[in-house]
């Protein structure tokens, strides 16, 4: 198992981390990878790495879920943040043959920050 941070500077932002995820496997490993975000505001998916895309789904996570009116609120101010990482999920899983993630020619591993700015930690698990 590797693991490596991710720094963030926004509040809601999406980082490719697919050559960090690339340089944490084997270069003999066959199996399958699992990308882990320890974090309850911040997840991980496999889409298009274009920054437009990546804007998209920004904004679309802050309109599907309002910044305000969560009884979590009460607590810490972020139940927006918590909400929006449900929605993203916490792990993604990709194939890995001779060493290589087993990616489609547009697909990337895309780091999604919800409450930024932060670092971040982000594990990286081959079985």
């Amino acid at each position: 198992m590797a693991d490596f941070t991710v720094e963030t500077d926004e509040r809601t932002t999406i980082v490719d981390v697919t050559d960090r995820v690339a340089d944490a496997i084997p270069t003999d490993a066959d199996g399958v990878c699992t990308v882990f975000v320890r974090h309850t505001t911040a997840g991980v998916i496999v889409n298009e790495n274009e920054r437009r895309l990546r804007e998209d789904l920004a904004d679309a996570l802050e309109e599907l879920v309002p910044d305000e009116g969560w009884s979590h609120d009460a607590l810490d101010g972020n139940a927006d943040s918590h909400v929006r990482a449900m929605l993203v999920g916490e792990s993604i899983t990709v194939p890995v043959r001779n060493g290589e993630l087993g990616l489609g020619r547009w697909q990337s591993v895309l780091f999604v920050e919800c409450d930024g700015p932060r670092t971040r930690t982000v594990d990286v698990l081959l079985h």
